[in-house]
């Protein structure tokens, strides 16, 4: 579990300008539905784009498992269990959120851990 966190770095792949001046960008990326803000606004800088795709994926996620583990809350008996499962995989989420804005707010730019290096949504 503690190589979990440690995912490629990829802070030098960007020019060091964009980085600061687009910080805040990577910051409002990992804050739910504020990711369409670096999204539209920042478009034209990689740095940004990249901590964008990171959100978008985490929203996406997160979304996925509030639709999924609500559908099976409803089940009689054993919807309970699916809550509880609700709340410890919101709780991860929560941390890859931490993870991301703690990263962007220190100008690296580095996958989120189990989903960040998988998948991109935005080239």
């Amino acid at each position: 579990m503690g190589n979990l966190f440690n995912t490629k770095d990829h802070t030098e792949e960007f020019d060091k300008e964009d980085i600061q001046q687009n910080r805040v960008m990577g910051i409002l990326a990992y804050i739910s539905w504020l990711v369409l803000i670096p999204i539209f606004a920042a478009k034209d800088s990689k740095w940004a784009k990249f901590h964008a795709n990171n959100g978008l994926l985490l929203a996406i996620a997160e979304i996925a498992v509030w639709i999924v583990f609500g559908l099976l809350g409803m089940i009689p008996y054993v919807g309970w269990l699916f809550w509880a499962l609700n709340g410890i995989t919101s709780l991860a989420l929560t941390g890859l959120m931490v993870f991301g804005i703690v990263n962007a707010a220190r100008g690296r730019a580095k996958e989120l851990p189990i989903i960040g290096d998988k998948i991109k949504i935005l080239k």
